[in-house]
Order: structure tokens, then C-alpha cells, then sequence
């Protein structure tokens, strides 16, 4: 949309009342921004005829609400899902470094074990050659005896030597044992999540293609009107979230990054999301949150879960743009606020990267990358 060139305040204030062209079928989160240019609370809407109650049924019985609510289920187990495979990755990247940091540790050692141990041989071997005889005898059968003192106390300089020797072999072997040790402990941590990456990924592919499959089932006018079941359940939860007087509390001014991060994550829009996408063409809901933070100069965790567990947190009548919002008890869900109201955000599968209400979807709470 070119918002990621504009000012913060336009950039927002431009892209919420775009919603109305976002809100075509398909753009599951896009009505709920139409109240954000306004404080005033907005009247719930009254669904059209065409979209029917809660118990709207299609011509042959199907149940398009409980359609939605099977859809909204099976896609939050896939985020959820996505969010362990997620958490997987990164500790599997992590641990794969530190295996190899490792490995590279214990070459280093038996290199030095095999150095000191030639050491140790040649002062072994030095000894031998000048042993045999009582010091008294040697003292006494010495052409120079002063040499001979000298060469005695390099005799005790070198068993010095030897004695240190012994000791720094010791502890370099003592070091090869730990570090073969640690590394096979984050092999073994390694495979663990390398499992958990397996099993994770083999959810969400159920769980997708479990919903394709269902709204594969409907017909093209059922799919009009599930749409708009989904933009009314989303408007209704931002209406409510708005009635509240929420925004005349809001009132924080962005940040130099937060305007950074939200430029970019607004420059995203329209791409698609994709589970355990981090960009630049496609992005899942945390890969656009981590993504837009790295490019404002701020590293963030991956996951929406990690954000939620290690950001700090801010109330909500404190956020200001830039801040991320964490959504559902479990945290796995985030967006992006950029004001007025709404967030930026990759919804789920077979959506794109889109404005919302802030209030269109549980607030667990919110966190400030930059506090």
C-alpha cells in the first residue's frame, strides 16, 4: 500500500480507513478497523439477510456458524501448533551451534592432549638419558663441577617443568571429558526437539488441510456468506472492545523504532501468510512481529508466546504504535498496533498480512520491544 514510506500518524490513520476496501470476502479481520477513526463507540452491526444469525443454515442444512466455529478451531490449533514448531526450530538452530561450537572444542583439545603428551615424552626421554648415577658420583666423576651445579639445577627447573606439565595435561583431558559430555547432552536435546519439530509440523498439516477441506465442501454463495459471518464476529468483538472508551485512554506517541517497525510491517500487507514464515515474501503471525523489530534495530523472540514471556509488559490504555498486542490465553496469536484502534497482522492460513481491530480477538495482554 506504500503506507511504509509515510509518516506513523498517516501511515495509520490512512491504512484503517482503507479497511473498507480490505473487507471484501475473504479478508476475515478487516471490518472490524471501520470504528478506529473514531473514539465513539460504534453500534453492533445488524447482520445482513444474506449472512443470517448465528444459526444461519444453508440451502441444504449446513450450519455456516458452526462451519465457522469448526474453521476458527481447527485454524487456532494450527496456530497454536505452529507456534511449538516455531519454538523447535529456534532451540534446534540454537543447539545445533552449540554441537558444533562443541566439536570444534574438542578437536582443539586432543590437538593440545597430543602436544603436551609429546612434551611430557621428550622431557621423559631427556631424563633418562641423564640418569643412572647417585647426584654424588656424577658430581664427583665432573671434569667442571660448576657446570655440573648448574646443570643441576636445570635438572630441577626442568622436573618443575614436568610436574606442571603432568598437572596441565590433567586438566585438559578433565576439559575433553566435559566438553564430550555437554556435547552429547545437546545432541540428545537436539533430536528432542528435532522430534517435537516433526510432531508439530504433522498437526498443522492435519489441521489445514482438515479446514480446506471443509470449506472445499461449500458452495460459492456459502462462502460469501461464511465470510461475512467472520467479518461480523470480528466487527461485533471490536465494537464491544471500543465501547469500552478504550481509545480515549490510549493516547501514547510512537517511539523512533516503533515507527520503524510499523512502517515495515505495513509495507507487508497483502502478502500472504504462511506457518513458519519469517519473510520476506510470506510470514506467519510472530515471523511479521520478529521481522519488523529486526528492521527497526531491535531483536525480538520468534514466537508470540516467547514475546509474551520475555517483552515487558505495558497496560493496554498505555500501548502506543509499535507495541505488540498478544492474543488468547495460550499466546499465540500477535499483532502489531499502529493506532486508532487497529493492528497489523498475518491472520492465519489462506489469509494475508491485513489491518484489524485491536479488540476483534481475545487481548491476553501487551508488550513493548523497545521499553
Amino acid at each position: 500500500m506504500g503506507s511504509g514510506k509515510r509518516s506513523l500518524t498517516t501511515a495509520a490513520v490512512a491504512l484503517v480507513c482503507a479497511v473498507t476496501v480490505l473487507s471484501a470476502p475473504g479478508m476475515a479481520y478487516a471490518s472490524p478497523a471501520k470504528p478506529a477513526p473514531s473514539p465513539t463507540p460504534t453500534p453492533t452491526p445488524t447482520p445482513s439477510a444474506s449472512a443470517g444469525s448465528s444459526g444461519a443454515a444453508s440451502g441444504d442444512g449446513t450450519d455456516l456458524e458452526a462451519v465457522r466455529l469448526k474453521l476458527d478451531k481447527l485454524y487456532r490449533e494450527a496456530a497454536t501448533a505452529t507456534e511449538a514448531y516455531n519454538a523447535a526450530e529456534e532451540k534446534t538452530e540454537k543447539q545445533s551451534a552449540q554441537v558444533v561450537e562443541l566439536a570444534r572444542e574438542i578437536v582443539k583439545g586432543q590437538a593440545r592432549l597430543e602436544a603436551l603428551e609429546d612434551r611430557a615424552g621428550a622431557a621423559a626421554r631427556a631424563q633418562y638419558r641423564g640418569g643412572g648415577l647417585p647426584p654424588e658420583a656424577r658430581l664427583w666423576l665432573s671434569d667442571n663441577p660448576q657446570e655440573y651445579l648448574e646443570g643441576a639445577g636445570r635438572v630441577r627447573q626442568g622436573e618443575h617443568a614436568a610436574s606442571g606439565l603432568l598437572a596441565e595435561m590433567a586438566r585438559t583431558q578433565k576439559d575433553l571429558a566435559q566438553y564430550t559430555k555437554d556435547a552429547s547432552a545437546q545432541w540428545q536435546h537436539l533430536e528432542d526437539n528435532r522430534k517435537k519439530k516433526a510432531s508439530a509440523k504433522k498437526k498443522i498439516k492435519e489441521r489445514i488441510a482438515a479446514a480446506e477441506k471443509l470449506e472445499s465442501q461449500l458452495e460459492k454463495d456459502e462462502k460469501k456468506r461464511l465470510a461475512k459471518l467472520e467479518e461480523d464476529a470480528a466487527y461485533k468483538a471490536q465494537t464491544a472492545w471500543l465501547s469500552s472508551g478504550i481509545l480515549k485512554e490510549i493516547n501514547g506517541r510512537a517511539s523512533a523504532q516503533g515507527r520503524k517497525a510499523v512502517e515495515y510491517a505495513t509495507a507487508q500487507i497483502g502478502k500472504p501468510y504462511e506457518w513458519g514464515a519469517e519473510g520476506p515474501k510470506t510470514y506467519d503471525c510472530s515471523g511479521l512481529t520478529s521481522q519488523a523489530w529486526a528492521s527497526a534495530g531491535r531483536t525480538i523472540p520468534r514466537t508470540s508466546q516467547e514475546q509474551w514471556k520475555q517483552l515487558p509488559h505495558v497496560a493496554v490504555e498505555d500501548m502506543r504504535p509499535g507495541d505488540l498486542i498478544i492474543y488468547f490465553d495460550d499466546a499465540t496469536h500477535v499483532g502489531m498496533y499502529i493506532g486508532n484502534g487497529a493492528i497489523v497482522h498475518a491472520p492465519r492460513p489462506g489469509r494475508t498480512v491485513t489491518i484489524a481491530g485491536a479488540g476483534s480477538m481475545p487481548i491476553l495482554g501487551v508488550v513493548r520491544p523497545d521499553k
